[in-house]
């Protein structure tokens, strides 16, 4: 896999999702072979995130969502760093701009903040943070909304709201509540420790560490793209729907999309790839 595929221009930015209006500053989209590279453009600001970032982040999300040709997405930062958290400017517009933003929208439950993060949780395929540099505060947050990370070992990851009087609110409590025991979980949001990438990974917060952490992302996603892509969604709703909740809800969520699986073309195909021992040639993700 490679990130030099069709930029996310014009019209057509990613098969079967339209996309109208000029590219934004603040992020850069490439597509080769189903998958996204997504990018955080802003390095002479460390990566920070201001409103249009913000904004951009959600509505890239959402136009992923959206898109069943997808199969991955591999979200990373240009520069010197991932994410160095919030951008101050957000208050530029005084409490009012930052009210409106900080409103959450009914039908989803999250404000912008929230969303630009959680908003990876609801695309159906798998999403990989490639991090370096610095990932602090909402940058750290963002990482966590993606379903894995690979951080090189020498990045530095805080939970760095403690360090000005306030709490991980970009969808980052729930977050390391499902990653790391609940005392680390207090200890990095009431300390704003900073820890290296090869520590966040012995806590739970990174999946795999890498002094190039590109080609990391990129093997563990295609041992996934090896699969289903149905497969792979259904597996990610579940999670997602449950984790942490009921043993009986789980029950529930994994009978109805199993029921569903058995009857989806993408399994089908799977079998007669098994039967003829090729690797299956998918088509696009049922829902």
């Amino acid at each position: 896999m490679h990130g030099n595929g069709k930029t996310a221009t014009g019209v057509e930015w990613i098969a079967g999702a339209a996309y109208s209006g000029e590219v934004p500053e603040q992020l850069s989209v490439d597509v080769a072979d189903h998958v996204a590279f997504v990018r955080l453009s802003r390095p002479e600001k460390m990566n920070a995130l201001d409103v249009p970032t913000l904004q951009e982040l959600v509505a890239t999300a959402h136009r992923m969502r959206a898109d069943r040709t997808l199969r991955g997405v591999l979200l990373s930062g240009d520069g010197p760093a991932f994410c160095a958290g919030i951008d101050l400017s957000v208050l530029s517009g005084g409490l009012t701009g930052f009210g409106r933003n900080f409103v959450p929208q009914p039908w989803r439950g999250t404000n912008l903040f929230q969303e630009a993060c959680w908003a990876w949780r609801r695309v159906p395929v798998p999403v990989i943070a490639v991090v370096h540099g610095y990932c602090f505060g909402a940058g750290l947050q963002l990482a966590l909304g993606a379903d894995f990370r690979v951080s090189t070992p020498d990045a530095k990851w805080s939970v760095m709201e403690s360090k000005w009087g306030l709490v991980p609110d970009m969808s980052g409590i729930r977050a390391l509540a499902q990653l790391v025991s609940i005392d680390v979980a207090k200890q990095l949001a009431m300390t704003g420790r900073t820890i290296s990438g090869e520590q966040a990974r012995e806590l739970g917060l990174v999946s795999r560490v890498a002094g190039d952490p590109h080609p990391a992302a990129s093997e563990l996603l295609e041992e996934i793209l090896q699969r289903s892509p149905d497969a792979v969604a259904a597996t990610k709703r579940i999670f997602e729907d449950t984790w942490p909740g009921s043993a009986r809800r789980t029950f529930a969520r994994e009978r109805i999309e199993q029921a569903r699986l058995l009857m989806t073309r993408n399994t089908r195909i799977v079998r007669a790839a098994a039967a003829a021992r090729e690797r299956p040639e998918f088509a696009p993700r049922a829902r």
